[in-house]
This record gives C-alpha cells, structure tokens and sequence, in this order.
C-alpha cells in the first residue's frame, strides 16, 4: 500500500463541447432540470468563447507542474483531479485514489477564499466519493489559501503589467472581481467578504496601487438577490466619477474559464466601452510558477504531518 497522502485539485468543471452543455447545466443545477431558453443562453455563452474553455487542460497542467514541485522538495505525493460538476467527477476520482492504496487524501479547490457554500461543496464531493470507496482513508480539506506569499506576488506582478496597457496607468483603477454568491446562502459569519478583502488590499499595496475597488461578477438571476455590488454597477459608479480605463484583476479566480474569457472578456468589456470606458484585465494565474508555489505551500505542512503520521 502506497504511504503516502494524495493530493486531489478540484476545479468547477466545464463541458467540452456545446453538445453536452445541456447536461452540464442540469449537474450544475443538481439534477433540477433547465429550461430550454436558461440551455440555449449557457450554451451562446461557451459559442462565444470557441464552443469550449481550457479549464481541464489548465487545471491537468496545474497538477502536473504541482506534482513536480512537491517531489523536488521530497514528497512524493500523486497529485489528482476531480472536476465539481462535469468529468472528471470528483467522487470518481477519489474512489480511484483509495483503490491505488493512497494513505489520505488532502483535497485543495482551486478558489483562494472560503465559503462554505462553495469550498464545502467541493468538500462534500470528496466524503460522498468516500462513501462510495473500498475502505475508509482520512480527508483533510485545504478552506483558504487567500494570503499565501506568492500568490499575492503573482497577482501582484499580474497588476503591474496590466497597469502598463494604459497610456496613463497612473489615472487607470484596478477593479477587483471574484463570483457572487447568493445572499440567502451565506452567512453572516461566512469569512468570503472579508477574505477577498484581505487579499485585495494585499495585492493593491504590494503591487503600489492607490486607486483601487471591488465589485462581484457571473451572478445568476434575479442578480438583486447575490452579492453585490456587481461589476456592471461598479464600471457604472467610475465611470460616472471620470475613471474610463480600468483594470479587472479577478482576485476569486486563477484559471482562464467562462467567468474570465466571456463574463470580463466580452461582456465586461463591451458594456465598459459603451459608457466610454477602456476596460482591460491582469492575466491569469493558471500554471504559473509562482502560483504553483501558493499552493505548494499551502500543502507543505499538511503533507509533512500526513507522512510522519503514517
């Protein structure tokens, strides 16, 4: 039996092709079934971006460059991934790791803030996969990673070049994003808010920023009834106050996904250069070395006490 603890990635998940966004959505929904015309907006969405994003690809790449970072300091753990809402399934993923004899399992979901309303939902995928296992294995679920070193340095960086795009960036703002949450399903004492803050606040005053705000992005509907201010009201409010370039560096995001290459790249930006205003955005995190080494640090001392335990 293999003594070492696994690591298990877990990213939201997105269809491959426009055929299966049907069925996609209906996992999204939980198995509550979309209407025809929620199925065909989706679908327009995912037409527009190339009938597909890079998520699995990226989220593979992240494992892999993970993985390799791991074992170059001395751990050799196998690094999975489980997709929340389409394959690879997480609760599949999990059942193959207990059948390839891992020790534990330490599950990392590729969002840096916590909330139990997403970061428990990627939580609750691993125990049913568990439920479902051969023998019972020890879990252990990273919740937040939102002020690790480098990923402040990371996005940080990421805002710097960005700034550059503008012909003044001095007079540009930089527009934090991460997704909206519905209201009624989070708490006052959910740490989300605060969280996003944190790391905000971080990256704006490693990276010299003055002009700084935040705003959510890709609420459902009725968009009343999410977290807000959304970013459509907030390019309104800079807009109005005579900010017109701005810079979105969506901080609750680190894959190019739907919510980065159609909601900031497309509709973001086109409805921004309505009002008049430039609208730009810091790159993704994706595989990037230094990313990589948020999460490995992340990982380190959960791994380190996992394997001594064993």
């Amino acid at each position: 039996m293999d003594k070492h603890p696994a690591v298990l990635l877990m990213a939201y998940g997105s269809p491959n092709s426009l055929d299966e966004v049907g069925e996609y959505l209906l996992q999204v929904r939980g198995g509550r079934l979309p209407t025809p015309e929620e199925v065909d907006r989706l679908r327009e969405r995912y037409r527009q971006v190339g009938g597909q994003t890079p998520l699995l690809k990226i989220t593979l790449a992240q494992a892999k460059a993970l993985e390799a970072k791991l074992q170059s300091s001395g751990l050799d753990s196998k690094v999975c991934v489980g997709m929340k809402h389409w394959h690879p399934f997480i609760e599949d993923v999990v059942e193959e790791i207990v059948s390839e004899g891992a020790s534990s399992i330490i599950g990392l979901a590729l969002a840096p803030h916590f909330s139990k309303l997403s970061i428990g939902g990627y939580a609750d995928a691993v125990k049913r996969g568990l439920a479902r296992s051969e023998r019972p294995v020890p879990f252990t679920m990273v919740e937040s990673w939102h002020d690790q070193q480098s990923l402040i340095t990371a996005l940080s960086r990421r805002v710097q070049e960005g700034l550059e795009m503008f012909n003044d960036p001095s007079r540009a703002v930089v527009l934090f994003t991460a997704h909206s949450l519905p209201k009624k399903f989070v708490q006052d004492d959910d740490p989300y808010w605060r969280q996003l803050q944190e790391t905000s606040q971080l990256v704006a005053s490693k990276s010299g920023i003055k002009s700084w705000d935040f705003a959510f992005q890709s609420a459902g509907q009725p968009i009343d009834s999410w977290m807000g201010p959304s970013i459509k009201e907030k390019i309104t409010e800079l807009s109005g106050k005579g900010f017109h370039e701005l810079l979105v560096c969506p901080v609750g995001f680190v894959s190019d996904h739907l919510e980065i290459l159609h909601d900031l790249d497309i509709e973001a930006k086109n409805y921004a250069w309505s009002l008049g205003t430039r609208l730009e955005r810091t790159a993704s995190l994706n595989d990037d070395p230094e990313f990589i080494d948020a999460i490995a640090s992340r990982l380190f001392p959960l791994l380190s006490r996992e394997i001594v335990t064993a």
